[in-house]
């Protein structure tokens, strides 16, 4: 789950990182008496949205125009700065073509900032370790850095059985060419986001940039902060903050029936049970010339109701021109998918091609059920009997 910046700050500063103050607006007005409350001469006006790149950002109805973050000397600018984000479609490298409507904008002071850099915290499952990442190319695009300049990335990983230490920040600060008290100040810095980290059961914490100020303070200029899904039971605080506003509607519909769904590009829909299945069916989908629509993993102990849930959201993208069902029965039983299958299908008035790969539990009955059914379902023998499928159906039907 992703929260907006202006909440990442507000989290992050109760565990002792260092943050700049502001208040969020929900007007022009609100975004002036946002102002007023800081000490200025200069503040910042920032669009709340969950994508990054909002600076280099350009809004849909002001292509030429500035982005996403603009700077203000007067409570003036700060006004026209608001007006011209809140309301407006924002669109950045992390948005796609479509943008992210802008509902608020969050004020906060200027500051003198020497330096840019860049931190983050994240988990290397490839060693079951927090991984703290830095870089001293602050506000570019950590993937960009890593590509033409990998030199450049520092890491320490953090062994979870003794826990953050002294020497992983100093590590860190010498690679990034900090001096005297500010490598003193790194580490309380640096310390304060692996406790937020683990305390809040985190994803990833970025701050990019970090900023060195001319007074030689640390401080986190921007903040994103997202979770893991698993551990939200244990922070109804956290989960109060989802922005529904800012989710896919079709991801979020998913959630409400504990289905793992994320929405993609091609024209496939996919229906899988197993997150391991569901990449294989994506992956021979490609293979035999389609993309696929979605990832959509609707688990081991799948209901007919969940199954007929899960059609709706598949066909409520528009760019769905066939779906393709890959079920390996253990838990479940493939004659209950079968009767969700059908139901669905008489339910939303099935007008693509589907076909349906059944195995395991009761895999013959699953396919008696569909036979009978009287639609015009397409059985299929294997995953790439299905995928051939499937590729054909669409292109027969276009």
């Amino acid at each position: 789950m992703n929260i907006h910046e202006y909440q990442g700050k507000e989290l992050l500063k109760a565990y002792g990182v260092a943050v700049l103050d502001g208040h969020i607006a929900w007007t022009p007005d609100e975004a002036v008496e946002a102002a007023k409350k800081l000490p200025g001469p200069i503040y910042v006006v920032k669009s709340q949205i969950h994508a990054g790149g909002r600076g280099a950002g350009k809004f849909k109805d002001a292509p030429e125009g500035k982005g996403g973050v603009r700077l203000a000397k007067s409570l003036e600018e700060v006004r026209e700065a608001a007006a011209a984000m809140i309301g407006h479609t924002l669109i950045t490298k992390q948005t796609g073509p479509l943008g992210r409507l802008v509902r608020r904008v969050y004020v906060e002071s200027g500051c003198d900032i020497k330096r840019e850099l860049y931190l983050s915290l994240l988990i290397d499952r490839s060693v079951s370790e927090v991984v703290i990442i830095a870089s001293v190319e602050g506000g570019m695009e950590i993937e960009e850095v890593a590509e033409h300049h990998p030199e450049k990335i520092l890491r320490a990983p953090v062994d979870p059985a003794s826990g953050i230490s002294s020497f992983h920040a100093r590590k860190l600060a010498f690679g990034l060419g900090l001096e005297g008290k500010q490598i003193a100040t790194f580490g309380k810095f640096v310390d304060a986001m692996y406790k937020a980290f683990v305390a809040l059961d985190c994803a990833t914490i970025e701050i990019n940039p970090l900023v060195v100020t001319g007074a030689g303070e640390i401080i986190a200029l921007d903040a994103k902060v997202a979770f893991d899904d698993n551990a939200l039971y244990r922070h109804e605080a956290i989960e109060a903050l989802r922005d529904e506003g800012e989710e896919d509607p079709k991801e979020l519909e998913a959630t409400k029936h504990s289905l793992n769904y994320v929405a993609l590009d091609g024209s496939i829909g996919c229906m899988v049970n197993g997150a391991g299945l569901a990449m294989a069916t994506m992956d021979i989908i490609k293979l035999y010339g389609a993309e696929p629509a979605n990832f959509l993993d609707v688990g081991g102990g799948a209901t007919k109701e969940r199954v007929t849930a899960a059609f709706k959201i598949i066909l409520s993208d528009p760019h769905v021109e066939g779906i393709l069902v890959n079920i390996f029965g253990g838990i479940m039983r493939c004659d209950v998918i079968a009767e969700g299958v059908i139901a669905a299908a008489r339910e939303v008035s099935l007008s693509v091609p589907l076909v349906v790969r059944l195995e395991g539990t009761n895999v013959q009955l699953g396919k008696d059920i569909m036979a009978k059914s009287g639609l015009p379902i397409i059985s299929a023998d294997n995953l790439a009997d299905a995928a051939e499928k499937i590729v054909k159906a669409v292109k027969e039907a276009a």
